[in-house]
């Protein structure tokens, strides 16, 4: 991508809506796409029932030099779930189905070990059902809906239903197929009718990379699935996403920003659920057949009723995210909402729509210690007090310490915030008191590199390949590290 051109859309592209966001939020979203090299963005931000910042920054279609608008046309993936679950709960408000009850119910074709499984267990992701993808994100079978169906019901399940969360795809098919059984009409036909019409979505619609539709962003990556893996490369490629009819309940709308912001109203001002209890649910964790609950990673540490959810003391959320590239974040305590839709795959504004939260709620900025956990944050507090200086005797001094993990990521925050002399301070602190982590010294290291100090760096990447031989971060720092220096001519 030509990140002049890049540049040159970030600085002059003008949101066309009357709610542009304040200049603080709007250099920090520019400055977010310049870091990632996100092509095209949309924010939609509502707060008391209203949207109140609406805007479109960069290229929707990097070939053409096109600009984005807030009437682009973004995938939102994965983010399709949350459609679901307000669907469900829809059919339930209707006297049609109970979310407790089991699928069975509704659908006859399963095996004798599926048949107990919930649909508030499929929906929440903790059903134990072997998934209709492979690791490379394919449907297994030859493709089509009878062979995938036929496959996957051979398979045994993953686990005892409940006892433990597991990201999955086939029971939204299932779920799929319920909604058609129920409503009497395709689900995409439903959920249009349930709540496409009545929020307002006009510009909002079942799909994917095979149809033609108008204003549409096209999807980029840097990324790779190798064996299941993602990796990261250097050059920017198009992206081609189909996703079959009977799989569109797990992801497949085309949405805006704005008219996502609109469905978010809808949903909490009565227009899609009557019962409050039933938009309630849908945010309410799933607790597993041990009491706990779990989630996608550490920030969405909860799972609801197709809704991701981020349990913490403060400003709680639930946060449907799609495809690495599209997150809206809803704040039930403080009556906010944030949207944001890119077309780059790994651009994952689930971990930055805090931050744009904190631009309407006081005390979420990251640089005021918002999202630390609680040892880190008291730490850091009397760090500022007495400095970093203190460190060493500071962590003695704490009854309830941080761990090596929680120090290590706080470590790369204050590197993402661009406190490089603080970052390092905290991974030295770290390695000195975890000489025996292979990680802790990795992460010295790199910061030792980051600031310029090569013979540092070596030493630390060397003693984290002592402690782990496979750590190939380090191997390919120190190939770059030790390499012999040309001179200048």
């Amino acid at each position: 991508m030509n990140t002049l051109v890049l540049a040159a859309f970030l600085l002059f592209a003008t949101p066309a809506c009357a709610q542009v966001p304040g200049e603080g939020l709007a250099a920090f979203l520019k400055a977010k796409m310049r870091k990632e090299h996100i092509p095209a963005l949309q924010v939609a931000v509502v707060q008391h029932g209203t949207i109140v910042a609406s805007a479109a920054y960069g290229i929707a279609d990097v070939e053409h030099d096109v600009p984005a608008t807030t009437s682009s046309i973004f995938s939102i993936n994965s983010c399709t779930k949350a459609f679901t679950g307000v669907a469900i709960m829809q059919l339930s408000e209707a006297g049609k189905l109970r979310v407790d009850d089991p699928v069975s119910k509704y659908l006859d074709d399963l095996p004798p070990a599926w048949r107990a499984i919930t649909i508030r267990q499929v929906l929440s992701h903790v059903s134990g059902l072997p998934n209709i993808i492979d690791d490379k994100e394919h449907l297994i079978g030859d493709g089509t809906e009878a062979s995938a169906w036929a496959a996957v019901k051979t398979l045994p399940l993953e686990f005892k239903a409940g006892a433990r969360y597991s990201y999955n795809q086939t029971g939204y098919v299932m779920l799929g197929r319920i909604i058609d059984k129920l409503s009497g009409m395709p689900f995409a036909a439903f959920i249009a009718k349930q709540q496409f019409a009545p929020a307002g979505m006009v510009h909002t619609r079942f799909g994917d990379s095979s149809d033609v539709v108008p204003q549409t962003a096209r999807s980029y990556s840097y990324l790779a699935n190798t064996d299941g893996v993602w990796r990261k490369g250097d050059r920017l490629l198009a992206t081609y996403a189909t996703f079959p009819g009977y799989f569109r309940t797990g992801a497949g709308i085309l949405s805006t920003a704005d008219d996502v912001a609109k469905w978010l109203i809808a949903l909490q001002s009565g227009k899609l659920l009557k019962d409050k209890a039933s938009v309630t649910a849908l945010w309410t964790p799933i607790v597993l057949n041990d009491g706990t609950t779990a989630g996608t990673n550490a920030l969405l540490n909860g799972s609801g009723l197709g809704w991701p959810v981020t349990m913490r003391t403060d400003h709680p959320a639930a946060g449907p995210i799609g495809g690495m590239r599209s997150a809206f974040f809803v704040y039930p305590k403080d009556d906010l909402s944030v949207v944001v839709l890119t077309n780059l795959q790994g651009a994952n504004p689930e971990y930055f729509i805090d931050e744009v939260a904190a631009y309407y709620i006081p005390g979420m900025h990251e640089a005021d210690g918002f999202g630390l956990p609680r040892a880190v944050k008291a730490f850091r507090a009397e760090l500022l007090r007495r400095g970093f200086q203190q460190a060493p005797r500071i962590l003695r001094s704490m009854q309830a310490k941080p761990s090596e993990a929680e120090l290590n990521a706080w470590g790369y925050k204050l590197r993402e915030q661009e406190q490089p002399d603080q970052a390092l301070a905290i991974f030295r602190l770290n390695a000195a008191n975890n000489p025996g982590s292979w990680n802790a010294h990795d992460s010295l290291a790199e910061a030792l590199e980051a600031t310029g100090d090569r013979a540092g760096a070596i030493e630390h990447f060397k003693r984290s390949l002592i402690l782990n031989p496979g750590n190939g971060n380090a191997t390919e720092h120190l190939e770059k590290l030790e390499a012999p220096r040309t001179r200048p001519n």
